[in-house]
Parts: structure tokens; C-alpha cells; sequence
């Protein structure tokens, strides 16, 4: 992906402990712009999201990808098969959310010391970074939140009605991590709050975002929830 007209670089961010940690930055090209906190999934602040953050850059955003694994694994970058998989689920299984979630706090505005640091106030991550999207929406601030096939969140739904900001959440229809089942409590969650909307996309499957996956759908066909 061209990086002409953006710039990109690895910033420093202070946690609220006081430990540091790297982030990839993306700048539009006139150095600023709307900011976006991009949350990575299982496999590291990696080549793909290195490009979404990029993608976004050129559309005029400025996007800061933190590094959710900093602790124990700092600049892990993964695949999606094999051994990688395997280690990506491990890391995941060692996150402590609470202490993740006062690392993403840290990188949002009123809290992002950094000079450089972009004004990242919209929430947007993908599976892992989905939830904590969510979460962070709930408590660490932002003005929005976009979750992707965010496994797990039915374990968070009871804090729905918390929910301040517009969020919304993007499913496949053949997820198999992903139970239809979840996808409808979500959902149901969510009914009476008209800041959020429900997606779910005909024959996609985890991860058909990510053009770096098999399971790449580019143009997925949406379905109203509850038409299936």
C-alpha cells in the first residue's frame, strides 16, 4: 500500500502506571485529522493493521494502533494459521482486560501525554479489538465505537444499558467462532438503544474483513437482523 501522501511512524505512549509502550501512527497527509483508536486482533499490531491504519490515514483520519500484548509480548507480529494461531490464542488468554483497558485509555484524548500522539476519540477494532472497542467505549472514553465479529461479547452485554456513545457491531452470517445465536442477543441488547445497529453479512465468515485472511469476503451482502 502507497504511503505518498501519509506518514507513518512508531510513537511511545505512558500507560497510566507509568511503563511505556509502542503504537503505530498514521497521519494524513496535512499531519491531522479526525482521530481513530485502532484495536488489533489476536495477531498483533501486524502487517494488516498496519495497512487499515494507513487506509484510513489516506481517507483523511489520524489512526493510532496500540500494542495490546506490550506486556508480555512487546511488537509480536502473527499469522493466521498454524503455530501462529496458536500463540496468538495464548496471548490472548494471558490479557488481563482491565489493565488493557487502562493502557487504551491511555492512548485517547486527555490522557495521550504525547505530543504527536493523534486525538484518537472514535473506537474500531477487529475480533479482540472489537470488544475492547466496546469496552473502551464504556470506560475510557470516545465518541463512537465500530466492533467487528467481536468474539466473546455476549459476556459483556449485561452492561449494555451503560453504552453512552453510537456503536456498531459487524457479523458474519458463517462465522463459526460466532454462534448466530450471539449475534441475536447482541442485538437484543442493544434494541432499545438507537445508537446502535446490528449487521449481519450473508455468507461471510470470521475475520471477512481482512484481506490478508481466506476468509476475505470484499463485498459482503448485509442482512437486516431478525430477516434470516
Amino acid at each position: 500500500m502507497s504511503q505518498t501522501h501519509i506518514k507513518t511512524e512508531w510513537i511511545e505512549i505512558t500507560a497510566e502506571d507509568g511503563k511505556t509502550f509502542k503504537a503505530y501512527q498514521a497521519l494524513p497527509h496535512k499531519g491531522k485529522g479526525p482521530g481513530i483508536l485502532l484495536i488489533q486482533e489476536i495477531f498483533g499490531v501486524n502487517g494488516h493493521i498496519r495497512g487499515v491504519a494507513e487506509q484510513y490515514a489516506m481517507d483523511g483520519y489520524s489512526v493510532i494502533a496500540p500494542d495490546v500484548f506490550w506486556r508480555e509480548a512487546p511488537g509480536v507480529e502473527l499469522g493466521y494459521d498454524g503455530d501462529d494461531w496458536k500463540a496468538a490464542v495464548a496471548h490472548k488468554q494471558a490479557l488481563d482486560y482491565p489493565t488493557v483497558i487502562s493502557d487504551l485509555r491511555a492512548s485517547t484524548p486527555g490522557h495521550c501525554a504525547q505530543a504527536r500522539c493523534a486525538r484518537a476519540d472514535r473506537l474500531g477494532g477487529y475480533c479482540m479489538g472489537g470488544v475492547l472497542s466496546y469496552l473502551c467505549a464504556l470506560d475510557a472514553g470516545g465518541r463512537c465505537a465500530v466492533c467487528y465479529y467481536a468474539g466473546g461479547i455476549t459476556e459483556y452485554l449485561d452492561r449494555a444499558g451503560e453504552l453512552a456513545v453510537p456503536a456498531q457491531f459487524h457479523f458474519g452470517a458463517e462465522d463459526d467462532h460466532i454462534p448466530l445465536e450471539h449475534v441475536e442477543q447482541t442485538r437484543n441488547a442493544f434494541a432499545a438503544n438507537r445508537d446502535v445497529e446490528v449487521h449481519l453479512y450473508d455468507g461471510a465468515e470470521h475475520g471477512f474483513n481482512c484481506w490478508s485472511r481466506a476468509s476475505y469476503h470484499h463485498r459482503p451482502q448485509r442482512w437486516p437482523m431478525g430477516a434470516r
